[in-house]
């Protein structure tokens, strides 16, 4: 059967993608944020996964505000880089896995989840940004992202979002289905976007520091608790982009700790302000 080997989580600030399209990765504004990934890309070539389930959030380019799914699972053979307004990044398409993500469809829709089913969906900088910090810099046209991945949307642009409960309790469903799929697969899945940031408002530009490392501590040791914070406690801690971290408890969900399993090993943690005006978090989790 497949398995989740690991869980990675990171933020998908679009600046840092437009900062690597342009090299500038080594001037003084970004080095260090592109530093903080260093480690990162050894993991992922030491650690190559056969499929990455990707929990990311669309920015009103698959969907506008004329539908908005809560949850929506792409099950194409491939999706498309987004026009968000300046062109296409140059990246790699996305290849999909059509047979694990529909069975991983019918799974948890019978566990009770409902999702939105997509046979078409362009991709944005929420899930190419986080494989390029993984897994780049690559060629658009000679090179391909190491593995196939499944693209799985989140609102929590437009009210009303799921609650962190819901997202974690998404997260064990999807490692079942993933378990019962009959094809010898290393699945990891990624939680993206965050950490504390606001974009608008009289608090445009808000970081919190304490409030993101003490959400990292207890995301390692205590996801349960982290589950249980209120809407209202993210976006009046960490701005209101920060409710993107309820992304990240999908993908903690899906860990064997919180199935009665070990504890998994922390790999990686990364932290760094200011990434544009976005807090930079990142950790990388792999079952014992």
């Amino acid at each position: 059967m497949a398995h989740i080997t690991a869980s990675v989580y990171t933020s998908h600030v679009p600046a840092i993608g437009i900062a690597l399209d342009q090299g500038k990765t080594a001037e003084p504004y970004w080095k260090n944020v592109f530093d903080g990934y260093e480690y990162s890309k050894q993991w992922m070539k030491d650690n190559k996964p056969d499929v990455i389930f990707l929990v990311y959030n669309d920015h009103a380019t698959a969907f506008s505000l004329d539908m908005i799914p809560t949850f929506a699972l792409g099950v194409a053979a491939e999706f498309p880089v987004a026009d968000e307004g300046w062109g296409p990044r140059p990246v790699p398409k996305v290849v999909g896995h059509p047979e694990l993500a529909a069975h991983i469809a019918h799974s948890v829709i019978q566990s009770d989840f409902d999702l939105t089913i997509c046979n078409k969906m362009p991709v944005d900088h929420g899930l190419t940004v986080p494989l390029s910090m993984m897994c780049g810099p690559l060629d658009p046209v000679k090179d391909a992202w190491p593995c196939p991945v499944i693209p799985f949307h989140v609102n929590v642009v437009q009210y009303p979002v799921p609650s962190g409960a819901r997202c974690f309790a998404l997260g064990q469903a999807i490692r079942r289905a993933v378990e019962s799929f009959d094809e010898d697969l290393n699945v990891h899945i990624w939680g993206t976007g965050g950490m504390s940031h606001q974009l608008q408002g009289p608090r445009a530009g808000l970081i919190n520091r304490e409030w993101d490392n003490t959400w990292l501590d207890q995301m390692i040791a205590d996801p349960a608790a982290c589950a249980k914070v209120p809407h209202i406690d993210y976006v009046r801690e960490a701005g209101s982009e920060g409710i993107e971290l309820v992304m990240w408890l999908i993908a903690r969900g899906a860990m064997a700790d919180v199935a009665g399993g070990k504890a998994p090993v922390v790999k990686h943690r990364f932290y760094h302000v200011p990434a544009s005006n976005t807090a930079v978090g990142h950790l990388i989790l792999q079952e014992a």
